[in-house]
């Protein structure tokens, strides 16, 4: 028999025993959850340690940043090989000249799905440009999508890594000279631009009209000496058909105004004249921002409209043509958008319908039919506001009219 005496120390002696091995089993548990792996991933790892790479790109040490859920996200759908254009080549080298466009027309049967197929490489600088003498090559992902991949690099991308900025010389969207005079001048006027922009008051020397080298008067002008700005003739009203309502006025370039002599009125020069100025036109400040490159793609959502004008008011409307559009903005229509165009179909005449004493009574009582809106074209957004936008013709299997129908391609 063992005594209460001789039983309490043990018991106690037990208790610490465990208590001290209690102890042991959570600092082991906390120094080695203190030495557990991060997880970030690798580069992130590196980036965070070391600070910044002065040997990486921008691209690069973007992607370095990603949280590793990033990795993880659920990949976008693979592009079918029906799309491929059945006479792309396996590769091409860029020449200068080429457009976007262009190239995704050689390899695609429908260019603005170009997005799906141009293979983003992040180890390379500016990835979604692409420039000439880049060799560009046709290939298939291992779940048999295709892909279209930058096989080489061409002189441009020589040593990347010593640039911070884009490159100079990438191929453009589309046409750039198709599309230039649209870029830098105001091409669509606000009715609080008519309302406050300054205007033309007179020429020098009591000229009616003014043309290059000719000074002008302006109201209203608050700018320095040698600022320049946009000359412009207020046209015709553009209305959406949709409401009704006046949506801008189309802005006739007419020439550039160089400010020589500040004031109310202003002095200014006439210069890169277009045609001729008359007073009351309005000076708008040039915009200086004009991309000429931009990543194709389908309208953020449902769009339905149609075309509204046509610059030089002609009546048929071809490829490389510039429209206007009663959709911008607020519809999620912008820089790059593309939009398919369906030629109204014509109302005819049923003359061979039989029914009734219509047909007895001649061709005048005879049933009318709509007949169905056909593919006609495509369009290229290059420009964009609020309630409109402007747009190239890309591609066109018909002629296209004012009034034809804009929707998601």
């Amino acid at each position: 028999m063992v005594s209460n005496q001789s039983l309490g120390p043990r018991t106690v002696v037990g208790l610490l025993a465990v208590l001290a091995s209690v102890a042991g089993c959570s600092s082991w548990g906390h120094r080695h959850a203190d030495e557990a792996p991060s997880s970030l991933p690798p580069a992130a790892q590196t980036a965070s340690q070391a600070g910044p790479n002065q040997d990486q790109t921008a691209t690069e040490a973007a992607i370095a940043g990603l949280p590793a859920q990033a990795e993880q996200a659920a990949p976008a759908p693979a592009p079918s090989s029906d799309i491929i254009n059945p006479n792309a080549p396996k590769s091409y080298t860029v020449k200068r000249g080429d457009t976007l466009w262009g190239i995704a027309s050689m390899f695609l049967k429908d260019p603005w799905l170009w997005p799906e197929v141009w293979y983003i490489n992040p180890k390379v600088a500016n990835p979604h440009l692409i420039y000439p003498g880049d060799v560009l090559a046709l290939a298939y992902a291992s779940n048999g999508s295709p892909q279209i991949r930058l096989q080489e690099g061409g002189p441009a991308r020589l040593d990347p890594r010593l640039r911070s900025t884009p490159l100079d010389g990438a191929i453009p969207t589309i046409p750039y000279s198709s599309i230039a005079a649209f870029l830098s001048r105001p091409t669509v006027l606000t009715q609080d631009q008519l309302k406050s922009a300054p205007y033309v008051l007179a020429f020098r020397e009591e000229h009616v009209i003014g043309g290059s080298g000719h000074e002008i008067y302006v109201r209203d002008l608050n700018a320095g000496t040698n600022e320049r700005f946009t000359v412009v003739h207020v046209g015709d009203e553009l209305r959406d058909p949709d409401d009704g309502k006046v949506v801008g006025y189309e802005g006739i370039y007419t020439a550039t105004a160089l400010v020589s002599k500040p004031g109310n009125p202003a002095k200014a020069v006439l210069t890169d004249t277009a045609r001729e100025t008359l007073t009351g036109d309005k000076l708008i400040a040039t915009d200086t921002n004009v991309p000429v490159n931009f990543q194709l793609r389908a309208p953020q959502g449902d769009v339905h409209g149609s075309i509204i004008d046509v610059i030089d008011s002609t009546q048929a409307i071809g490829q490389y043509d510039v429209v206007v559009i009663n959709r911008g903005k607020r519809h999620g229509v912008d820089a790059g958008t593309i939009l398919a165009v369906d030629q109204a179909g014509a109302i005819v005449t049923d003359r061979d319908s039989g029914k009734g004493w219509a047909h007895v009574f001649g061709t005048s009582f005879d049933p009318k039919v709509k007949l169905p809106d056909e593919r006609g074209g495509t369009l290229l957004v290059f420009k964009s506001f609020d309630r409109v936008s402007y747009a190239l013709v890309v591609g066109a299997v018909t002629e296209l009219h004012v009034g034809d129908t804009i929707r998601n391609p």
